[in-house]
């Protein structure tokens, strides 16, 4: 019979602590720099010197690139239920993954019942890598979980080289929960470019993955 020894730790069991996945080993690391997004990434690669030979630019500096991106929902029934306003905001944040702004009535109006400063909207503008990460998402998920969808229209761009475009419903984006949904509300997404008219946008936003409805449909 061995002896006990009363000062030997036991030993623990391997049961005690499961073991670390690969995804919640990466998650621990502390993050290094970010990376660019992926868009951006390709827009400087690829687009630009497409954008070059298309229309013979000679200078760099002239092809057109993103500059921002303006989520916006129209809240009116806000001036009834203020409450409505705070689920409004917290919808665009995880839409677009970054705080929205209340808009607020520039002024008065007595038959809507509305007061000067009174919010009526939310809102956010994207810029940098925000920006390219949304339109990415929305080139490849959001738009094609639109229902019977066959591309955006080409009669939105206002003359000036910016593009914008309704959504009808925030359910379309997989960040928001169907359960959690109280109503349907719908946003405009304006797109600001710095392009010198409609068809160098046009163009800009073809190559970035902006899916154009043919003219025949």
């Amino acid at each position: 019979m061995s002896k006990k020894e009363p000062n030997k730790k036991p030993k623990k069991e391997k049961t005690d602590v499961a073991a670390p996945d690969a995804a919640t080993t990466k998650a621990a690391k502390p993050k290094g720099p970010s990376e660019p997004a992926r868009l951006k990434v390709r827009y400087g690669k690829e687009i630009i010197p497409a954008l070059m030979k298309h229309f013979q630019y000679t200078n760099i500096m002239a092809v057109p690139k993103l500059e921002k991106i303006v989520v916006n929902m129209g809240l009116g029934e806000a001036v009834a239920n203020a409450k409505i306003m705070d689920v409004a905001v917290d919808e665009l944040g995880r839409i677009t993954g970054q705080r929205a702004v209340i808009t607020k009535a520039k002024k008065s109006i007595a038959n809507f019942k509305l007061r000067q400063n009174m919010p009526i909207g939310a809102a956010v503008t994207l810029r940098g890598d925000r920006m390219y990460e949304f339109l990415d998402r929305l080139v490849s998920v959001v738009l094609p979980r639109v229902r019977d969808f066959r591309g955006v229209s080409m009669k939105s761009f206002d003359g000036r080289g910016n593009y914008t475009m309704g959504l009808r419903d925030q359910l379309i984006f997989p960040e928001i929960s169907y359960e959690k949904v109280d109503k349907i509300r719908g946003m405009n997404v304006t797109i600001v470019t710095t392009a010198r008219n409609d068809d160098e946008a046009r163009e800009l936003l073809k190559q970035l993955g902006l899916p154009f409805r043919q003219p025949n449909q």
